[in-house]
């Protein structure tokens, strides 16, 4: 899943993790993850680091309160990766480059063909398609700009949902094809 937009609030640059928001829905979706075999795993581009409007430590302290929101629902992520690099930096892990999902195929042995990436930008989608995933854009954050102004691109959702909720519901349901 993205974070920003996905499963949080999309605010821009997460300069100051008193703005970060997740969306009340996250907690139970996740749950539903969790609860399903599957694993949950995080994916966020973050250049604000690189760019200098925040450092690391800002960076795990969203993810400190995401994690804390999340338990209050009985559901807790498998891993969070955040690329800090940015667009122009050339890297492997900034979506919708693979690096990240490789890194959770390894440490979490994931079958990157069977999986599903929820998302609410194009780079999401296209990064499912880079390891051979699944695709779900959700409507929320950018999503439903996105899909205007995405529908003529060669990488198209294999989903599209209103929010995570509808995501992951249409997911266990096999409604992603």
């Amino acid at each position: 899943m993205d974070r920003d937009g996905t499963v949080s609030e999309e605010i821009g640059y997460m300069y100051d993790p008193g703005l970060y928001k997740p969306f009340a829905t996250a907690g139970p979706a996740i749950r539903r993850i969790n609860e399903s075999g599957m694993k949950a795993v995080l994916i966020t581009n973050q250049s604000g680091v690189e760019r200098g409007y925040f450092d690391e430590a800002a960076v795990h302290q969203v993810h400190d309160i995401l994690r804390t929101e999340l338990a209050r629902h009985g559901a807790k992520l498998d891993a969070i990766y955040f690329c800090p690099h940015r667009p122009d930096a050339g890297c492997e892990c900034r979506k919708p480059n693979p690096g990240m999902l490789v890194r959770a195929q390894k440490e979490l042995d994931i079958d990157l063909p069977r999986s599903y990436v929820i998302g609410d930008t194009h780079v999401d989608i296209e990064v499912a398609y880079a390891v051979g995933a699944k695709s779900v854009l959700v409507l929320t954050g950018y999503g439903r700009d996105e899909w205007e102004s995405y529908k003529d691109s060669q990488y198209q959702p294999h989903f599209v949902a209103d929010d995570l909720t509808e995501a992951v519901e249409a997911i266990l349901a096999g409604a992603v094809q």
